[in-house]
């Protein structure tokens, strides 16, 4: 999957793209190159939030549809949105109107700030207006397994001054961020995929593994950061992450760019060159793509890493 909510400011600044050419040629490079390395490999669009069938159209004109094979989006409108949970149905047909492509949901969810009935509410209504529905989406992610420990930051650009939007992000888990079962559990179809981010070098990995099997998830959807690839013992990291995930069949989401090869020093930054992310997402799909072996993945730190431009 390659960027994540790229129409989200906080994931990407689009006030330093005219015209999306830079993200447009991003995705183009980068799709190009991961298919040179695994032509098997399913790539996805990073998925949109808000879901805009303009943004689509947008991405078409592009020619960013004709380099993916999937497009995704993402909804909370229980929390983030200005539509109802029942209009579920209605966004995915915008969608779908635009494009002939797969869809998949590769992010929906709902918090239980206010209260866990209104997340049980929230995961019951999404599965039964998505899953099994006849057409699209293809696939639905809920957001997530675990609530975000809350010494951590969340991923948004405006962080608290957002009020109790911000802080919802603390509480998207099925579990609690020390892994205790939260009332949704008990409603969670094994169905439905997880989406579940992972830190650099996360202490709570193996926790989610054992829980991804109990709840009898099959698909995961995870990342993996650009900016921390140039961290001293990223490949290890790396490789600990996806040979723990390695029974699941994984979706793995490219973005965040390195401080010092973006626009601005800022991971929503657009990077100076679009090849930069190439070569990261072409290492990646030889790595840990489908052809490679269990040994494989697991090499020294150092092993099958191209040099790598600017490292801070």
């Amino acid at each position: 999957m390659l960027w994540n909510e790229p129409n989200n400011l906080s994931h990407w600044n689009f006030h330093l793209d005219a015209g999306w050419r830079r993200y447009a040629a991003m995705v183009r490079q980068a799709a190009a190159a991961v298919r040179r390395q695994a032509p098997e490999l399913t790539i996805v669009a990073g998925g949109i939030s808000p879901i805009d069938a303009e943004f689509v159209r947008l991405l078409d004109a592009e020619g960013v549809l004709a380099a993916v094979d999937v497009i995704g989006i993402h909804g909370f409108p229980l929390d983030w949105n200005h539509w109802r949970i029942h209009d579920w149905p209605r966004k995915v047909d915008e969608v779908a109107a635009e494009t002939e492509k797969a869809i998949w949901a590769t992010e929906v969810g709902a918090s239980s700030f206010g209260a866990d009935e209104i997340q049980i509410f929230g995961l019951e209504t999404t599965a039964r207006l998505l899953l099994h529905r006849k057409g699209q989406p293809e696939r639905v992610y809920w957001y997530s397994l675990l609530d975000l420990p809350p010494a951590w930051v969340a991923t948004t650009r405006h962080k608290e001054s957002e009020g109790s939007a911000y802080y919802r992000h603390y509480y998207m888990g099925l579990l609690s961020a020390e892994g205790k079962a939260k009332p949704a559990v008990d409603h969670f179809p094994a169905e439905m995929g997880i989406c579940q981010w992972f830190h650099f070098e996360d202490h709570r990995l193996e926790m989610a593994v054992q829980w991804l099997r109990r709840l009898g998830v099959r698909r995961l959807r995870t990342g993996m950061s650009w900016a921390d690839w140039f961290r001293p013992g990223a490949v290890r990291w790396f490789d600990r992450q996806m040979a723990a995930l390695a029974e699941f069949e994984v979706t793995l989401t490219l973005c965040y760019t390195p401080a010092h090869l973006g626009l601005e020093a800022h991971y929503a930054s657009p990077p100076r060159s679009s090849e930069e992310f190439a070569v990261f997402a072409a290492w990646v799909a030889e790595r840990y793509g489908p052809a490679q072996t269990r040994d494989q993945q697991k090499t020294g730190a150092a092993a099958g890493c191209p040099a790598r431009s600017g490292v801070a």
